[in-house]
């Protein structure tokens, strides 16, 4: 084939889409036709191009920076505003907790004065209570009432019984009082016999015998026998008690518990 005839052909395949390089040497052989693929408007291209490094300078970083630090400022004072506000808040809640807890206090001291006065109240109704059940079921000697208490209590526990129940310890100051006590007590535990604490003890001097109320005993009943002559026990026994059989005194350790006998005012005589 001439070469008119080859560059005619080379026109009619390039026509069809399929092209044939020219060269110097032999022809090389025809291509697979693939036919061109239409991308619509909108597609995303299989492969972006990757952007393009915007330019930077010194001067625009310093800016970022400061604008930064300044963001960061405006957080951290936003946040110190709140913490004020909030303890602002707080403070005033303060205020108000300690108002109301001194009001509170208030009324508990009221309320405690209350208490008081009906805790006094109720130890007067007591002392009263007592005296009254002491003269109207115990012995009227002269102006005074005495009534033995059939439980056992050492001796400071019997003084306390008698003080709450507004008297005293029995204490007899003369032979009369003595005789009428004896025969009383004598009465109350018929036919036994029986230990009752009297108001008598040694115990600030060994051999000096006072009263519960102190003051010093003129008149004395001790058990005189030529085998048990009291007082015996020396500083070991310091408290008074009256045997029911005879009315004698002895002397006890004042630990010991028995029965007990209080004395109290008698305002109808008085």
């Amino acid at each position: 084939m001439g070469p008119a005839a080859t560059s005619l052909a080379l026109l009619c395949l390039c026509s069809l889409g399929v092209c044939v390089p020219m060269g110097t040497g032999s022809a090389a052989p025809p291509q697979a036709y693939e036919p061109e693929v239409k991308r619509t408007r909108g597609d995303v291209p299989d492969i972006l191009p990757e952007p393009e490094a915007e330019p930077t300078s010194p001067v625009s970083d310093f800016e970022n920076s400061y604008n930064y630090v300044l963001s960061r400022l405006a957080s951290m004072d936003l946040a110190i505003h709140k913490l004020n506000v909030g303890h602002y808040t707080l403070d005033v809640k303060v205020s108000q907790l300690m108002d109301r807890l001194s009001r509170m206090d208030a009324k508990v001291g009221e309320l405690e004065d209350s208490i008081r006065e009906v805790y006094q109240h109720s130890k007067d109704n007591r002392k009263e209570i007592g005296r009254l059940e002491g003269c109207e079921k115990g012995q009227r000697i002269g102006y005074k009432c005495y009534l033995v208490y059939n439980s056992l209590e050492d001796y400071a526990g019997a003084s306390r019984k008698c003080i709450e129940r507004g008297g005293r310890m029995a204490m007899p100051r003369d032979r009369k009082e003595q005789e009428a006590l004896a025969d009383y007590v004598k009465n109350f535990f018929h036919p036994g016999n029986w230990p009752v604490w009297l108001g008598v003890n040694d115990l600030r001097s060994e051999g000096l015998y006072l009263f519960d109320d102190g003051t010093r005993v003129t008149y004395f009943q001790w058990r005189k026998h030529f085998l048990s002559s009291q007082p015996d026990g020396g500083r070991r026994e310091n408290c008074v008690a009256m045997s029911s059989d005879d009315g004698d005194w002895w002397d006890h350790y004042c630990d010991r518990t028995m029965n007990y006998m209080c004395e109290f005012d008698d305002r109808v005589a008085l």
